[in-house]
């Protein structure tokens, strides 16, 4: 650990070097992107990653709330708040598991499958310009991301 700059204790000479820092300035601005991008098909960033996968999920056959909040990584409570709100919309449905009584089997809509489409090219969009800095080393760095969420 350095001495103290400005009575806070880090091992980081500058700010700059923290690695936490940077991810979430980078988060942030590229979280603001995604907002603006999904704003006009009246999406938040999560009921995109919720809908999105869904429809990716359920080519494969029922899809459990469980299932899509653990293919997201999102927590299983909001995951349930943002389906409850994406099926008042129409977007989802909720219908009896084949195989698992106590479970619901979800299902994108024809209007979510369209809308969950359009959103998907809006948000390749967005990230292709958002990254486009990292030029050629784009793939190191996803490849450097799916590492990290492996990690789990």
């Amino acid at each position: 650990m350095t001495e103290p700059r400005s009575g806070l204790a880090t091992e980081f000479g500058s700010a700059q070097d923290s690695p936490g820092l940077g991810l979430w300035q980078v988060t942030n601005r590229w979280q603001a992107a995604q907002r603006a991008a999904l704003k006009p098909l009246g999406l938040t960033h999560v009921q995109f990653v919720l809908l999105a996968s869904l429809t990716y999920l359920d080519d494969a056959g029922p899809v459990t709330q469980k299932q899509l909040a653990d293919h997201t990584a999102c927590d299983v409570m909001m995951t349930s708040q943002v389906l409850r709100t994406l099926e008042e919309r129409g977007l989802v449905t909720r219908e009896p598991h084949p195989s698992d009584r106590r479970a619901r089997a979800l299902v994108a809509t024809p209007d979510g499958r369209a809308l969950a489409n359009r959103a998907v090219a809006v948000v390749e969009a967005c990230d292709r310009a958002f990254f486009a800095p990292l030029g050629a080393d784009v793939p190191g760095f996803n490849a450097l991301l799916r590492r990290l969420v492996a990690q789990g």
